[in-house]
């Protein structure tokens, strides 16, 4: 199909490209941007009048609960979530079941993405078997299967010496370790150890869970060289750690959630379980240090961390109601928000959910390495067009996810996707 974007305000962060523009898409690719030859003849034309038109988002942590979850979200549902958010690629995690440590596995779940036709979909490997925190699983297998990277999720690696093992292997051959920072024994609580989590009873995660196992990252690193991505970090000592870090010079990026971004451990309020989250709401200088450091490139991309949920396990007491959230369509809300709120310009707002998550993937997006998150002339097209000033409720029961909790239901935020365009096919519209 033959496509034409008319009169939209093209914003492409990678390029600095801020201006008034045409483009025109053909066999999936971008013709051309501004001057639009007139033999191009499209068989859809698309007034952006008014309008933003951006690269497609990039998010990099999505549960797409399948196999094993699909009673809390099946690949459909999900995908759909993501178009109609503005997410063009997204990088799923291994904690499915069974998890993510066989090619087979991970080559039946890029089978069915591609087939769906939807979003492009990289998921990530478990870095050991059954994510036990034992045995190393076959890297290279799995890359050739279309792993992009290798994580435990949510399960931390207590032996230390498995970790440097892992992150001895992965070095040699260039993989990225996907960690999320998490002390594995002072990390089991509920909420942010504090006041608030005294008050209410409920089990706390101190900071030093995040410190602990950072501190630990780095002199793994400082000995491999080993490329680590540090995943949805929370904690202001944190954020400081990791600054220093890359002030060294160690091979390292790292992300946190919209959630983190806006929500401190007080909106739990009467246990909402809804804010029930992983890791869990810290306090208000905490969020100030993630908001600050996302502004000045500490943190390098911001994430939805999707996890849809079922009912009955958010219908749980707090404490043992299931961790998570539905995320996906309300990134670009949410990050419009913090930039409208640091007074940032739209474009460096925008590089964090799509030029600066595609720098962390680096060359593991195989064919899309060279357009993906940026607008380019012959790349593959991959955009989101989207009203940055129009209003909209979140209501649960109307987003496409089947996990329908969020902490931000019922607020009305800014930014409303109107048309998501996938490979130069229309995945989405809302006009």
């Amino acid at each position: 199909m033959k496509i034409l974007i008319k009169n939209g305000r093209v914003i492409d962060p990678a390029s600095g490209r801020d201006e008034t523009a045409d483009i025109a898409i053909a066999a999936g690719r971008i013709v051309s941007i501004g001057q639009v030859s007139p033999d191009f003849h499209a068989s859809r034309k698309i007034d952006a009048t008014g309008l933003v038109v951006a690269p497609g988002f990039v998010d990099l942590a999505v549960r797409l609960r399948e196999p094993g979850h699909e009673h809390e979200g099946m690949l459909e549902s999900e995908m759909a979530a993501a178009v109609a958010g503005g997410v063009t690629s997204l990088v799923c995690l291994p904690d499915t079941d069974p998890v993510l440590d066989e090619p087979g596995l991970v080559e039946m779940l890029k089978f069915r993405a591609r087939n769906l036709n939807q979003v492009h979909v990289y998921p990530l490997g478990a870095l050991t078997r059954k994510l036990e925190g034992e045995v190393l699983t076959e890297m290279a297998e799995l890359t050739e299967a279309g792993c992009v990277g290798f994580s435990q999720a949510e399960v931390p690696i207590n032996d230390t010496l498995v970790m440097h093992r892992a992150l001895q292997y992965a070095a040699t051959f260039g993989y990225t370790t996907w960690l999320r920072p998490q002390d594995g024994f002072l990390g089991n609580g509920v909420a942010a150890k504090g006041a608030l989590a005294t008050r209410m009873g409920l089990s706390g995660v101190p900071v030093i869970a995040e410190t602990i196992a950072l501190n630990t990252i780095f002199e793994l690193v400082r000995d491999t060289q080993a490329r680590v991505h540090l995943c949805r970090l929370s904690s202001a000592a944190g954020i400081e750690l990791v600054r220093r870090a890359k002030a060294e010079g160690l091979p390292i990026t790292c992300d946190v959630s919209v959630n983190h971004l806006h929500l401190t451990d007080v909106d739990i309020g009467y246990f909402n379980a809804a804010m029930r989250l992983t890791p869990p709401l810290r306090q208000q200088r905490d969020r100030d240090a993630i908001r600050a450091g996302l502004a000045d490139g500490t943190i390098d991309a911001l994430v939805s961390d999707h996890t849809p949920v079922d009912e009955d396990m958010k219908a749980l007491p707090f404490a043992e109601a299931e961790p998570g959230a539905t995320a996906l369509e309300l990134l670009l809300s949410l990050a419009l928000q913090w930039g409208e709120e640091c007074g940032l310009p739209i474009a460096q707002t925008l590089s964090k959910i799509t030029s600066a998550p595609v720098r962390v993937l680096g060359e593991s997006l195989g064919s899309l390495a060279s357009s993906a998150g940026k607008l380019v002339q012959g790349g593959v097209a991959d955009l989101c067009i989207f009203a940055p000033d129009e209003r909209w409720a979140v209501q649960p029961g109307a987003l496409k996810s089947q996990g329908k909790h969020t902490p931000f239901a019922g607020y009305e935020l800014s930014g409303k996707v109107k048309c998501t365009v996938v490979s130069g096919h229309v995945a989405h519209e809302a006009f």
